[in-house]
């Protein structure tokens, strides 16, 4: 029988491993100071731009490099619909982190899309607020319950890095007990909550998409499958490897570089957000820009489809 001594020993082993795997997901702010809180959506966030503003750091210039170079949007041309986009930042980051580039990316999507289109950001366990953003800004009645005839439609995204990742699914569970569809969720290198699913994406979502790595500590969710799949078209899960591919994480400590590099690779790549903006700019835009089919290096499970969706069946609306 072992003693009580070594099971205490070993609880305690597991707990430091499991304390360290989450100060190692922490961005560790270092010479850049964490920004005051505030709402991307706001009227400052427009000249918070990343792809204009100067003082964005270089690695997460680079992160969005390839989305920074993409036209603009024509606003004249009416080519932008209405839709909610929400993103979640990963481990216990704020969600008005600046040294995450879930956080930029939605003031740069604030910039490309304008009003038309509302963007927020949240910690992933903020879904409590989240939720309270939804049922404003669809306007719900007093249950929060959606009927389809309330309002036109107004098409809802969710996006998220690793626990940011796995709580779009949760997010969109919650939103298919109230009958709320969802158009897209994007997966990045998502990383499993404890009794959480972020493998089953529900039946509520019409598209989705995962990317993922499979080294480090924390390796990404590899596959996510339909619950329906007559009513969720799984775009595709895509594997991202970064063995012969130097990307800048610079916005992270050396601890995070040195021993979750991975996981913060694929979070910086600049392909995956271009992948990303391709993605979203195919549900808002009326005459988006075709996504590549591809990546030509990494392996994945199926090709980006064209970038829209009109010919899949939209999802349940209840």
């Amino acid at each position: 029988m072992q003693s009580k001594q070594a099971i205490e020993r070993r609880a305690t082993g597991r707990a430091h491993s499991v304390f360290l795997l989450l100060l190692l997901m922490q961005p560790f702010p270092r010479q850049l100071a964490i920004a005051q809180v505030q709402n991307v959506s706001s009227a400052d966030a427009e000249h918070a731009d990343p792809c204009q503003d100067p003082s964005t750091p270089a690695a997460l210039k680079e992160a969005l490099r390839l989305v920074c170079s993409r036209d603009p949007v024509q606003f004249a041309n009416r080519d932008v619909r209405k839709a909610l986009i929400i993103g979640f930042v990963g481990g216990f980051v704020r969600r008005d982190n600046i040294k995450q580039p879930e956080v930029l990316f939605a003031r740069y999507l604030f910039g490309r899309y304008g009003a038309t289109v509302h963007v927020e950001i949240f910690g992933n366990h903020d879904g409590k607020r989240a939720l309270a953003e939804v049922i404003e800004r669809l306007n719900l009645k007093g249950n929060g319950v959606f009927i389809a005839s309330d309002k036109e439609p107004v098409k809802i995204i969710l996006y998220g890095h690793s626990w940011g990742a796995s709580q779009t699914l949760a997010f969109a569970r919650e939103l298919q007990w109230r009958g709320i569809p969802v158009a897209l969720t994007i997966q990045i290198d998502s990383v499993k909550k404890f009794g959480r699913d972020d493998r089953t994406v529900p039946e509520n979502v019409a598209r989705a998409v995962n990317f993922y790595q499979r080294k480090g500590l924390t390796p990404g969710q590899s596959r996510i499958v339909p619950a329906d799949p007559a009513r969720t078209e799984v775009v595709g899960n895509f594997h991202m490897t970064y063995q012969d591919r130097d990307i800048n994480c610079d916005n992270y400590h050396w601890l995070s570089r040195v021993f979750n590099r991975p996981h913060h690779e694929i979070e910086n790549d600049p392909r995956v957000w271009d992948q990303v903006a391709s993605l979203i700019d195919s549900e808002v835009l009326a005459h988006p820009r075709l996504a590549p089919s591809r990546f030509p290096d990494d392996n994945q499970d199926s090709a980006l489809a064209p970038a829209t969706s009109a010919a899949h069946p939209r999802a349940a609306t209840h």
